[in-house]
């Protein structure tokens, strides 16, 4: 939603970071691989229970994601290696999120009757969010039912990839007074992006250029 609704803001953001960070020598594609080097540390701090300090170092590879693709356009790097590489990292960065706080352990969420175990709400993020909001906006490019590019920018979604990752970083800084706040961070987004996916299909089907 923030990306595809204020995508003026956000890339002068990301040239704001592209010409500070470009001073480094270090290659856009090579910041992308970097920033699964403190996931990975955080995933290890997640399964031992330390969830503030996991929350600092995904925040770090966030911010590592949204520097390569500055650096990129700043440096004139701009690739398609580049931007299959950020994707990559992307899903395997917010598998290695949502696995952790599995592994480090939530509460469940009742709702109504029903005691819902918080894997489930972790497997439909993961599902959903990490994998099908994105599928939804590839696989219509792919099978060119949408060939504009500025149609394909606009493809809306109430949570994307910028939402989640705040919605569950909010639910984990929010953990040490009420642990069930990050279970309910979790399901939010995991029922939101399932309106995503919802929103890009028919989109899809309305924008259609056959």
């Amino acid at each position: 939603m923030l990306k595809s609704n204020f995508s003026e803001f956000s890339n002068r953001i990301g040239i704001e970071l592209g010409m500070f960070f470009s001073k480094i020598p270090i290659s856009a594609n090579t910041w992308t691989l970097l920033s699964l080097l403190p996931a990975v540390v955080g995933f290890a701090f997640l399964i031992q229970g330390h969830m503030r300090s996991a929350l600092a170092l995904f925040a770090a590879s966030a911010l590592m994601d949204a520097i390569d693709g500055g650096v990129a356009r700043v440096t004139g790097t701009v690739s398609n290696l580049g931007a299959y590489l950020d994707g990559m990292m992307d899903r395997i960065v917010e598998g290695l999120l949502l696995i952790g706080i599995m592994l480090h352990g939530i509460p469940n969420l009742a709702i109504g009757s029903y005691d819902t175990p918080s894997f489930l709400w972790i497997a439909l993020l993961l599902f959903f969010g990490s994998a099908m909001v994105s599928y939804s906006r590839a696989y219509a490019v792919y099978r060119r039912v949408l060939k504009d590019d500025k149609k394909i920018s606009k493809m809306p979604g109430i949570l994307e990839r910028s939402e989640r990752l705040l919605l569950v970083f909010l639910g984990m800084l929010l953990y040490d007074f009420n642990p069930v706040y990050l279970t309910y961070a979790i399901a939010i987004a995991a029922v939101l992006s399932i309106v995503t996916v919802m929103q890009r299909m028919l989109y899809a089907i309305g924008k259609a250029e056959y």
